[in-house]
């Protein structure tokens, strides 16, 4: 019986990195400091998606109280914008989808409650968003005035309907001398002429009971 020698396999070498004469071919403490950098980012990213969903809530309803007369509004107005305050960053999150959605929900409900409480529109200086968000939310803005315009017809206060229906007019006035190329922007803007109609025929029959 012929008997069948086992060569034994040698182990694999391992060969030898080529080393450059001028140092090593990459960086490592620049990958490890990229690294601790996208970890960074991770982390302020969570923390203003956190945030963003705060403000959002807080402004549905700041919004709902409004429509319901409630007392506690001026006390959540302070709380928005000391939410707002802590959110603002700067860099990619700032263009980020629930960064610019916190934005304009913020805008939609202060400038309600301006409207409605100091019958001025807030400039987008003093409530501090970029002007895409400041008109974004303005276009949201006019649906809820033409929501309270009709509860104000309900409750028998037409003069109060008809300044909302004036701020809805001025408010399309000036979008329209404006190039707005953003297709969702864009998109937005259309609401206000669909909303401005309703305030329009709310202040029609108005008129026509006056007769």
């Amino acid at each position: 019986m012929i008997k069948k020698h086992h060569t034994k396999k040698e182990a694999p070498k391992h060969s030898k990195r080529i080393r450059s004469p001028r140092g090593p071919l990459i960086d490592k403490a620049d990958f490890n400091k990229i690294q601790k950098e996208m970890e960074l980012f991770e982390k302020r990213r969570e923390d203003v998606i956190k945030k963003s969903r705060e403000i959002i809530k807080l402004s549905k309803q700041i919004i709902y109280g409004i429509h319901r007369d409630d007392k506690n509004i001026p006390q959540l107005i302070i709380d928005i914008k000391t939410k707002v305050s802590k959110l603002r960053t700067r860099g990619e999150l700032q263009f980020s989808s629930f960064y610019k959605t916190a934005m304009q929900e913020y805008v939609e409900a202060v400038a309600m409650f301006e409207v409605l409480k100091n019958h001025k529109l807030p400039s987008q200086h003093y409530l501090f968003v970029s002007a895409p968000d400041y008109l974004a939310g303005l276009c949201d803005l006019t649906g809820e005035l033409m929501r309270k315009a009709n509860n104000l017809v309900i409750k028998r206060k037409p003069e109060e309907a008809i300044m909302l229906k004036e701020v809805v007019d001025l408010i399309y006035g000036e979008f329209l001398a404006l190039d707005i190329r953003d297709n969702d922007l864009r998109k937005k803007a259309d609401q206000i002429k669909y909303n401005l109609r309703k305030l329009e025929d709310i202040a029609f029959h108005l008129a026509r009971r006056r007769k």
